[in-house]
């Protein structure tokens, strides 16, 4: 069983260069300190507001996909700090460490596309979001271990679908390339399909 465990951690770390190499790809780009958590003028706003007139020519569906993106961003880079501290073993401190720094690249570039469309994103995670943060913070230790990584890869699942629809819908050409430059690395997570025991 252990060895199992330590295999998967292996092939998830693996994964996780992968995706970072990716990552810095897309950072290229950014404006904006990485490895930062999303926040915005917004505080305690969990949904985009439309702050000008280019952002009213946003489509709906682009305006939601920026919203769910900045908030999965937010819990990505959160949840990655509470492995860092709650986790038992280095594979799982190292993948929060590597979430942190590649959802915070990803959020500053988010950001930047938001805010030259006049959108301002939500400043914190949603409430169900909120939720999944505080069970994890009352674990610790190898049923942290396994209770993160199990959320990393449903979650990456989730994500693979939202950026995956994004870049072949979206209706601005901006958001449709960070949702194209974005998915080969949310992809890599659910491939393996990784349950620690």
């Amino acid at each position: 069983m252990r060895r199992t465990t330590f295999r998967q951690l292996t092939a998830l770390s693996a994964a996780v260069l992968a995706c970072s190499l990716n990552m810095a790809a897309t950072a290229q780009t950014s404006s904006g300190s990485a490895g930062s958590g999303m926040t915005g003028s917004s505080a305690g706003s969990s949904t985009c507001t439309a702050a000008s007139a280019g952002a009213s020519s946003l489509s709906s569906g682009d305006l939601d996909f920026m919203q769910k993106a900045a908030t999965g961003g937010m819990m990505e880079v959160d949840m990655g700090a509470m492995a860092q501290e709650r986790g038992a073993s280095d594979q799982v401190k190292q993948f929060g460490a590597r979430m942190v720094k590649d959802h915070g690249m990803a959020n500053d570039e988010l950001r930047r596309i938001a805010g030259a469309k006049g959108v301002t994103l939500p400043a914190k995670p949603d409430k169900s979001m909120h939720r999944d943060s505080q069970k994890m913070a009352a674990m610790s230790g190898a049923d942290f271990d396994r209770a993160y990584m199990k959320h990393m890869v449903d979650d990456h699942k989730k994500d693979v679908a939202l950026f995956k629809k994004a870049a072949d819908s979206s209706k601005d050409g901006e958001l449709k390339a960070f949702a194209a430059k974005t998915l080969p690395a949310e992809a890599m997570l659910p491939r393996l399909s990784l349950t620690p025991s």
